[in-house]
């Protein structure tokens, strides 16, 4: 009927109420992964800063998140969904191939991406660090994520022959330990390689790990 008044559609400025909060959360995110991750770190940030850099007011911050600390949280586990996909993008692209070309392509991607902006490394292996013990627990809960990859790729080599069958959750997270430690330390400038040096030294020592001295696969 002309002239009738048409109902609400919840929309404003061509977008619904749940894509405008996506949004508000998006750019409150982005502004933490440069705020926290290059200056002036995640302890010296302040909502007001934060919400300052995002464009939107702290009335906004505190509709999308309790505090600064529920904002690092999610970076964290945003930062490693980002790595744990490009490295099963790189498992995926090497399906078929052995244990060797399985892993470099897997931590060839993974180096890469965790590597390609500092800013994700030093939510993940600084900023993260100490600041509380429900960090602490995510932290080492993501951790064991990806022990859990480690050793699924190293039963699944076991099984078809390529590494020594055993429980392998001690030595992968060894392992872990180490892939942290170096990629930390290549970005900081204190490993003089290039990054497809670092891939090529941790492949080796998680063929090392697979294989252990004496040990050769079937068929050889």
């Amino acid at each position: 009927m002309a002239g009738r008044l048409r109902a609400p559609t919840g929309r404003y400025g061509g977008k619904t109420a749940e894509e405008r909060k996506s949004e508000r959360r998006r750019r409150f995110l982005d502004a933490g992964l440069q705020l926290f991750g290059d200056a002036p770190g995640y302890r010296a940030t302040t909502v007001s800063a934060l919400s300052e850099a995002a464009g939107l007011s702290t009335r906004q911050f505190y509709e999308e998140f309790r505090t600064l600390e529920d904002v690092l949280a999610a970076l964290h586990l945003q930062v490693n969904d980002w790595a744990e996909g490009a490295a099963l993008a790189g498992l995926a692209e090497a399906d078929g191939l052995p244990i060797e070309g399985r892993a470099t392509a897997a931590f060839r991607a993974y180096a890469a991406n965790v590597t390609g902006d500092p800013r994700r490394l030093r939510i993940t292996f600084i900023e993260i660090i100490g600041v509380s013990p429900r960090l602490e627990r995510q932290r080492l809960a993501r951790r064991s994520r990806w022990v859990d990859f480690i050793c699924a790729e190293a039963t699944a080599a076991a099984d078809r022959g390529e590494a020594a069958p055993r429980d392998y959750r001690v030595a992968a997270a060894a392992f872990i330990g180490g892939v942290n430690g170096l990629l930390h330390d290549w970005s900081s400038g204190w490993v003089d390689a290039s990054l497809d040096e670092v891939v090529d030294e941790l492949v080796g020592l998680l063929l090392g790990i697979l294989r252990p001295a004496g040990w050769r696969p079937e068929g050889v």
